[in-house]
């Protein structure tokens, strides 16, 4: 269950932030959204009482975690899709379980089998083939691309810190912090989310709190109950989901079909994903 609430809420981002980005620009739409998330986790920590004081380690992981994947990963993928639509990013960022498995083998010493090897290069070719067939608009969207990739690095790169924190730290604990901390790097962001706030359409608020509300505050919690007792390659193996249901939403919602050329891309990124995961 938790598994399928990161999913459908990690997909319905990727059409949020798309909608939203039309009145939101990308390091206030972060700093919103973590900000409503922080206070929502703030919350639960409240209503639980569970905390466990982290070791320096454990403190240093998890600012690592907070700066990629709630900071970085954050800009970078809001201002990818203010460049290409909802489900090209969902593909792109969909790389990111393969640079798990290729970061993993890098820092934690679980080497490359020839599977991974296999996948990556087929995962970047997947990448190539959605660049090319985005860039065929304007110069921008070659940029949307390259963002859409920095956030799938970022992403693979905080998975990998916040995994041995939640050895020991409670789920809830571990993302509070980590969403807490983003927020506070983002708050050079501040005075443009103030004015655009006071710009910006109601409706285009309310998406902004649906993102910290729902796809920060609830999916990343129920993505550290899971991750806290399955195996972080496996866990990844579920956010293949992600793409289609974006793909989805994005074309009933939004009217938004990415490119057949893109879709063939994002498939071979999917198959490579896939061939990485093969023993």
């Amino acid at each position: 269950m938790a598994v399928a609430v990161t999913v459908l809420s990690w997909a319905a981002a990727f059409v949020a932030i798309r909608a939203v980005g039309a009145s939101y620009e990308p390091g206030p739409l972060t700093l919103g959204r973590l900000l409503v998330g922080s206070l929502a986790l703030g919350a639960g920590l409240l209503v639980t009482r569970r905390w466990v004081w982290p070791t320096r380690r454990e403190w240093a992981l998890v600012v690592l975690c907070a700066l990629a994947w709630f900071a970085v990963y954050n800009v970078a993928l809001n201002a990818g899709e203010q460049r290409v639509d909802a489900g090209t990013s969902a593909m792109l960022v969909g790389v990111g379980p393969v640079l798990i498995a290729l970061f993993a083998g890098l820092w934690l010493g679980e080497g490359f089998p020839r599977w991974l090897v296999i996948g990556a290069i087929v995962a970047f070719c997947g990448a190539l083939l959605v660049g090319a067939a985005t860039a065929g608009a304007a110069e921008s969207d070659v940029l949307g691309v390259v963002f859409c990739l920095v956030a799938a690095v970022t992403y693979a790169v905080g998975v990998l810190a916040q995994k041995p924190v939640l050895r020991r730290l409670p789920g809830l604990q571990v993302t509070w912090l980590a969403c807490t901390i983003g927020a506070v790097a983002c708050l050079p962001f501040a005075p443009g989310l103030v004015s655009e706030l006071a710009a910006a359409p109601a409706g285009a608020t309310a998406g902004l709190v649906f993102l910290g509300a729902v796809p920060t505050a609830l999916a990343f919690s129920t993505w550290a109950y899971a991750l806290a007792r399955m195996d972080a390659g496996r866990l990844g193996v579920s956010t293949y989901l992600v793409p289609p249901v974006a793909i989805l939403l994005s074309a009933v919602l939004l009217g938004e079909v990415p490119p057949l050329l893109a879709l063939v891309g994002g498939a071979i990124c999917l198959v490579g994903v896939g061939l990485s995961r093969r023993r």
